[in-house]
Formats: structure tokens, sequence, C-alpha cells
């Protein structure tokens, strides 16, 4: 081989080498976000347009673990608890995310980008995420409850939805609706256990009933009057009216039955509204009609406060690209994304100021300034008409609210399901609040 062939051969392979090792090394430093993540319609978009973030971020690969409401929590929960390092971003709530945060559990979301406008973010949301005044979370979107029915139902059988209905009323109509024949059920709520699936809805019906969770020294209340009343009503009403299976159903069967025309009415969160209202998602998005959450004996408590939020464990390796990843998925653009992919409808309600000045979401969402009237009004701090110890509308907030939560979930769902009396259901679930609350200290 000539002397100019060889030296153009071995700079080629010099080339050729260094090609490769600038390539592992972008292999390398190529970062795999692994997020847990809800099954939630809203969700399953921001996995959609998710790839617009990859392309943004040539660095960063997204790795999709989504999981159903129930097993999510315990997941997140366990591998923060444990300091794994499973997941690099967690979809969690306004419950995790101040005792995590206080905890040393979370990457704080503090030197955002001056663009991002964490000042257009709704207050409510940046409070219930934080905890001594340090955001540990960023939210996806924001959520109260509501009651939506059927508009041509009511009509048809001369009925009128007041602004604000109480138990009662829901009850009359329920009774009234109620067609299994036609496949129309006079009323469909969360029945799937859960300490965030039906204690969520049944702690609202419980606070407005008078009842709280724990006295002001820490002794459960589930044996008293209001819890069983307010017990009994539910139960009652889902057996008499509503759809069958109900305790097994959670948001997302009910938002499938409602959305397919077969409730005449529903008390849930306000996010489902966005899907109600879209023709492509809901057959009967022209026949919604919406009310405040009911009430019956005081307002407090009677319409929650929640948030799906974003948040970046301490034990990622990846917390940079991590919060990169937050940022784009609950910041302005994204909502823009969601407006020109699904509709203004549909975008992530609750979390900015400017989603409810835009004129387009205002004619695309009749619901909008209900909704946020809601988000705003409800009260963490004051859930029942008697004094608490504890914070939270749907929830009490301490640790240990997660495991006796989902035991008194499964007692009440047994009820639903004909399986245990309503008295024995809330024995039970009396019983395992205070042995948690006993072995935790709380109890003077």
């Amino acid at each position: 081989m000539k002397p100019a062939i060889r030296s153009a051969a071995r700079r080629l392979a010099r080339a050729t080498s260094a090609l490769a090792l600038v390539a592992a090394a972008g292999a390398a430093h190529a970062q795999t976000v692994t997020i847990a993540m809800l099954n939630n319609p809203d969700m399953l978009e921001l996995k959609k347009l998710s790839p617009a973030f990859e392309k943004a971020n040539p660095g960063i690969k997204l790795n999709w673990v989504i999981l159903e409401e129930n097993v999510l929590r315990q997941r997140a929960t366990t591998d923060i608890t444990t300091n794994s390092g499973q997941f690099d971003v967690m979809m969690i709530g306004t419950y995790e995310a101040p005792q995590w945060g206080k905890r040393g559990w979370l990457a704080p979301m503090t030197n955002l980008p001056a663009d991002y406008d964490l000042n257009d973010v709704v207050k409510t949301a940046r409070d219930g995420l934080s905890y001594n005044g340090t955001l540990y979370a960023l939210p996806f979107y924001v959520e109260s409850s509501m009651t939506y029915y059927r508009k041509d139902l009511f009509a048809a059988k001369g009925l009128t939805m007041p602004e604000q209905p109480t138990y009662d009323q829901i009850k009359t109509f329920a009774d009234k609706l109620n067609d299994p024949s036609k496949g129309t059920y006079g009323i469909c709520l969360r029945g799937k256990a859960g300490w965030g699936e039906n204690m969520a809805y049944v702690t609202t019906v419980v606070n407005t009933f008078g009842g709280r969770w724990f006295d002001e020294k820490w002794h459960a209340q589930l044996t008293s009057p209001e819890w069983k009343k307010a017990v009994s009503f539910y139960v009652d009403l889902l057996k008499k009216d509503g759809p069958p299976g109900a305790s097994s159903n959670g948001f997302n069967e009910n938002l499938t039955l409602m959305s397919s025309g077969k409730c005449a009415m529903w008390i849930d969160a306000t996010v489902a509204a966005g899907i109600l209202y879209n023709k492509q998602q809901s057959q009967v998005a022209d026949k919604i009609g919406f009310a405040a959450a009911p009430t019956e004996v005081t307002p407090n408590g009677s319409h929650w406060l929640w948030s799906w939020a974003l948040a970046v464990p301490k034990s990622s390796k990846s917390q940079d690209a991590a919060k990169k990843f937050i940022e784009w998925s609950t910041s302005k653009q994204y909502i823009e994304m969601v407006a020109k992919d699904e509709g203004w409808a549909s975008v992530p309600s609750g979390t900015r100021v400017s989603t409810y000045q835009r004129p387009e979401y205002k004619q695309a969402a009749p619901f909008s300034d209900f909704v946020l009237k809601a988000i705003q009004s409800a009260d963490p701090t004051h859930p029942s008409a008697k004094p608490v110890p504890y914070t939270g509308v749907q929830f009490v907030g301490i640790p240990e609210f997660q495991s006796f939560g989902t035991v008194v979930g499964q007692s009440i769902a047994g009820a639903v399901a004909g399986q245990m009396s309503v008295d024995q259901a809330l024995a039970a679930g009396n019983a395992a609040a205070d042995r948690a609350v006993k072995q935790a200290g709380y109890q003077k």
C-alpha cells in the first residue's frame, strides 16, 4: 500500500473511531426519565403529545408507567419510602406533596425559568402543593367536585336542577329519573374502594351532613349519628338508583357511564367537564348541565379540592431532566398544544389564571368560571361544621390516612355490594381509624 493511501486510511480510521466515541458519549448522556402516571384521559393526552418534548430535548428519553389510581398510589408510596429511585417523575397530589416535602423526599420546585410564570398558577394550587412556603410539585390539573346532569331527561320529567342542590333534592330527582329498562340510572357515584376513590366522595357527603373523621382529641367519629346518616343515605341511593356493580366503579368507570348516556346525574370531579362537553369523547356533550356539589346541613366540606401534580423524588438519578419535563408539561405552551389537539374545552383545568382569561376557553367551556370558583372556595382548613384537628376536605392530612382510609373504603364498598350492613361497615372502619391514630400517638 502506498504511503499516501496508508496515511489516508489511518486518518479515516481515526475519524471513524472519534465519531464512534462521540456517538457513545451522546448515548451515555441520553437520560431516561421514568414517569409514574395516572391512567385518566388528561394524562393519556400528555403521553400522546410528549414526542414534542423529546424532539425539543433529544438528550432525554421518556419511559411511561401508566397505572390505575390505587396502584399508582401504592407504587409511588413504596418507591419514595424505600428510596429505591425507580421513578424520576411521580404523579402525586395535595395529600402527598406537603407530607413528602416535609420529610425531604422530594426535590423542591425552585428556580423555575421566568417564562414558566409561576404567579400565573392558581394560588390555591400552589399552596396545596407546598410545605413551609416551599413548592414540591407543579400542578398538572386542579379540581373540585360538582354535579353533572342530563338536561334532556330533566326537561322530559318537568324537573329543574337548582344552582345549589341539596342531597334530599338529588334523591328525589334520582328516584324519578331512574329507568333501568332503558339503560339509564338515576345517579352514578364512586363505589370503588380506596382512600382517593370512594372515600374522596363519601367524605364530602359526611362533611355536609355535619360529620367529621375525628374529634379534637383524635377520637374516630365513624359511629356518630352524622356518619350513619350520611353513609346510609349514600348506600341506599346507590342501591336503589345506581347502576349494577356500583361498588366496582371509580372515577374512570363513571366517566364512561356518564359520557355514554347511562347516568341521569353524576357527582364527581370538575375535571370531567372538559370530557363530557367534548363531542369527540361524549355522546351527551350537548345535553350536559351542571350545578354545585350538593349540600345538606352545612356547606363546609361539601366540595373537595385536589390537584394531580408532578414531582421529582430525591432518589431520582435524573433530577434536572425530570424537572425539565415537568416544567414543559405544566406550562402555558402545553395548554396551547392540548387546545390545538383536542379543543379548548379539554385543556387541563384549574391550574393557570391565564387559561380562564382566554375568550376561546370561556366560549368552549361554559363551566369554566363555575369550576374556578369551586376550586377557590373549597377550604381544607374548615372541612366540617365542627372543629377538627386535621386539614383536608376529602382526606385527613396525616401519613396514616392512606392505610385506614382504604380500610374504611373497603368496608363501605362492602355495604354498597350488600356484603355487610352500614353499621357493621362503620364499626369496622371506626376501629381501624382509632387504632391507627392511637398507634401513631395522635390521641390525647
